[in-house]
């Protein structure tokens, strides 16, 4: 398989487009990445049920995550109105999240989830389907020359767009540094930002993405709130 990342410019509500496969992609400023010929929506690390989990612990959050990360959702969700949603697994942070949700959030989901296909990938968090959830589950899928699934390949896999590392990138202007959740590209593959509201972020330079990326093509398309800011890997530190 022969994939290319280009970005072009940024565009329409502060996205950034390139082209993927021959694909027109859409990188959201909230996360989500559109590839518009197919009509597909893809998000990854939703990490639902995060605060409960964590309170199951006796480690209490706000909590809010849930109702957050939905809001977030469905606004892209009403932007691009994709015919499919892709989640590229961890959607719910442990293997009992899906039943634990609370009914005013599961039906919202349905909402969401109506109308359209919307296939889960499994993830570490989340290794089975959503219990009391429709939609189809995949470790992973292939759809023409790309490759979702949830934990990047070790080894080199042009198409392959994946999760799992919440990737961030950090720049520094005018003497202050300001770190934002990103997506990953070096002209083959791509790793999605977390798009959960109590995710995260490692550094796209640090010892997690050794070896995953072409260190000299990496590009790292940060999130702003309001738009999506390409950044080549000089721009970057550590």
């Amino acid at each position: 398989m022969n994939l290319a990342f280009q970005a072009t410019k940024t565009a329409l509500h502060g996205t950034a487009e390139m082209v993927i496969a021959g694909q027109r992609a859409v990188c959201d400023p909230s996360g989500a990445l559109y590839l518009e010929s197919d009509r597909i929506l893809v998000v990854s690390d939703l990490h639902f049920e995060k605060g409960s989990s964590f309170a199951r612990r006796g480690m209490m959050l706000p909590p809010y995550d849930t109702a957050t990360t939905l809001a977030a959702l469905a606004k892209v969700i009403a932007r691009y109105n994709p015919v499919c949603v892709i989640s590229l697994g961890d959607s719910f942070h442990d293997g009992d999240a899906a039943a634990r949700l609370p009914a005013l959030y599961a039906a919202e989901l349905a909402v969401l989830m109506a109308g359209r296909e919307w296939i889960w990938i499994t993830g570490n968090h989340d290794p089975e389907h959503p219990a009391n959830l429709p939609g189809e589950t995949f470790t992973e899928l292939a759809l023409g020359n790309l490759v979702f699934r949830h934990e990047p390949s070790k080894m080199p896999c042009p198409g392959e767009i994946a999760g799992h590392l919440h990737p961030a990138a950090k720049v520094v202007r005018r003497g202050q540094a300001v770190q934002r959740r990103c997506f990953a590209s070096d002209q083959s593959r791509m790793i999605m930002p977390a798009f959960g509201a109590y995710t995260g972020g490692l550094n796209i330079l640090g010892r997690a993405f050794h070896g995953l990326f072409d260190a000299h093509a990496i590009t790292a398309y940060m999130l702003g709130h309001a738009r999506v800011y390409p950044m080549i890997r000089k721009a970057l530190y550590l």
